[in-house]
């Protein structure tokens, strides 16, 4: 089935659950997506999203593409956005920690192989780099290459190497009614 999400072709109460992954942000109209969500639901919606001010401290976008975060930032939904859509039902945050070997190609997902965030096929999957200028992106990733070239991002996420997953802000929302 084919769709967007402010005009789902399914009845009334026909799905247990309805599912959001990394899309909100691309929405024409987050409520009518989210009442189209709700419509559809007998029981449950789930957003799999991120929270901005988090994900800005990303050390791929603190540190190398500052104007990355600001246009993630500037595209986002907040959480309270989702909890207002749907008035009277509880809602529940569960962080989701990225693994070091994710192989879907969101964000974060390269955060311990930063030569992946180098590939522009890597980019352009990747929403918030596609949508900002590359002009605007080449300085930092350049930066990123002379550091990796020159071991110096290694010396300096040196812990990151170590850990099995990150939390740069990925969360799911779970809104039961």
């Amino acid at each position: 089935v084919r769709a967007v999400a402010e005009a789902l072709p399914l009845r009334d109460k026909s799905v247990d659950a309805a599912l959001a992954v990394l899309t909100v942000h691309h929405w024409a109209d987050v409520s009518a997506g989210i009442w189209e969500m709700q419509r559809v639901a007998r029981r449950r919606l789930v957003f799999f999203t991120w929270r901005p001010e988090v994900i800005a401290e990303f050390w791929l976008l603190r540190d190398y593409l500052p104007a990355a975060a600001a246009a993630d930032a500037a595209v986002a939904v907040p959480l309270e956005t989702l909890a207002a859509a749907v008035p009277g039902c509880q809602m529940r945050v569960v962080p989701v920690p990225v693994p070091h070997d994710c192989t879907d190609g969101f964000g974060a997902a390269y955060w311990r192989r930063p030569r992946a965030y180098l590939d522009p096929d890597v980019r352009a999957g990747i929403s918030m780099l596609a949508r900002t200028d590359p002009s605007v992106l080449a300085p930092g990733l350049a930066r990123l290459k002379d550091d990796l070239d020159s071991q110096r991002w290694q010396r300096t996420n040196a812990a990151l190497l170590e850990r099995d997953a990150l939390d740069v802000g990925y969360c799911t929302v779970t809104i039961d009614c």
